[in-house]
């Protein structure tokens, strides 16, 4: 390759670079949300955190991130839920993706629990 072209490219290849890696970040996120209010089966609770690995296993197969999953919630008002997870995708798809393949689960947390789980489109900017 010619000299004369080789820094051209090269800027073209890192502004290139540069807007894959800004269209990722600006790309709001999207949240899945799981909260449990209540216990109402103790040895069906006890079976669905024997999941717990697995759902970890699962949340990186669909390159999600765990933000937040803890029996530690502090009420600020009202009361706390008893267990809390917040988990990141970079898309809808992977996030219902992600829903889809934890059906099992979903049905042993609601045999078990009064609990919620719902999905919430974040946004990319901090204002």
């Amino acid at each position: 390759m010619k000299i004369q072209y080789a820094l051209p490219l090269a800027v073209a290849i890192g502004l290139g670079f540069g807007a894959v890696v800004h269209a990722r970040t600006t790309t709001p996120p999207i949240y899945v949300v799981v909260e449990i209010d209540e216990i109402t089966d103790a040895n069906g609770f006890e079976a669905l955190r024997q999941t717990a690995d697995a759902t970890a296993l699962e949340v990186q197969f669909e390159d999600g991130r765990y933000f937040a999953r803890t029996e530690k919630v502090t009420a600020l008002d009202r009361s706390a839920p008893k267990f809390f997870a917040l988990i990141a995708f970079d898309n809808m798809t992977r996030a219902k993706d992600f829903n889809d393949s934890m059906k099992n689960t979903t049905a042993l947390r609601t045999k078990a629990t009064k609990s919620r789980s719902f999905i919430v489109e974040g946004t990319s900017h901090w204002h």
